[in-house]
């Protein structure tokens, strides 16, 4: 829990000083790109919380890995690093994008379904959705064939769940008790 506290701090600094810079597209670009490059090597996760590594050869990996980022995101992970906190690179990256939706009245939720909604059925969650959120939805379709019918919404800490699976365990809560 500490660690996400942390980086939400460093991701909201960071966040600061990108839109003080008016580097912030270019900021989010090389958020975006750090953790596509950790989804798609998990040898660069295990670099980044490597305490065997020192800290001046983690700084000149990064800066050979990401040759071509700005300065400020190439300099913030320079300071994270020399600061022993490079293990909270994805997290700073994660929360700074979330930072970033969130300050452009970006709401993102997710609905998973059973089967692919139809197009009436998924705009009729969005329309109750939207009636309760200020701000535009980012919305993100998932298939889960265990709910086995109906959906389940979820957005920030908030989930509603219309599921059948959740209907079958709450009858058969009721039945045991």
């Amino acid at each position: 829990m500490k660690s996400t506290k942390s980086a939400g701090r460093y991701a909201k600094a960071l966040l600061e000083l990108a839109t003080e810079q008016q580097k912030l597209q270019v900021v989010e670009s090389n958020m975006e790109r750090v953790l596509k490059t950790a989804e798609d090597n998990y040898d660069f996760q295990v670099f980044l919380n490597s305490p065997v590594i020192n800290q001046d050869k983690k700084i000149s990996v990064l800066n050979e890995i990401f040759k071509d980022f700005d300065q400020l995101t190439l300099a913030f992970f320079k300071l994270m690093t020399n600061n022993r906190r490079e293990s909270l690179i994805l997290e700073i990256a994660h929360a700074f994008l979330a930072q970033l939706k969130e300050m452009k009245g970006i709401v993102p939720i997710s609905i998973a379904s059973a089967r692919q909604l139809d197009a009436s059925t998924r705009q009729k969650i969005v329309d109750k959705i939207s009636a309760s959120v200020k701000g535009s939805l980012e919305i993100t379709e998932i298939i889960d064939e265990k709910l086995i019918g109906g959906f389940v919404v979820r957005m920030g800490d908030k989930q509603i769940d219309a599921s059948v699976a959740a209907q079958l365990k709450r009858m058969k809560q009721e039945l045991t008790k």
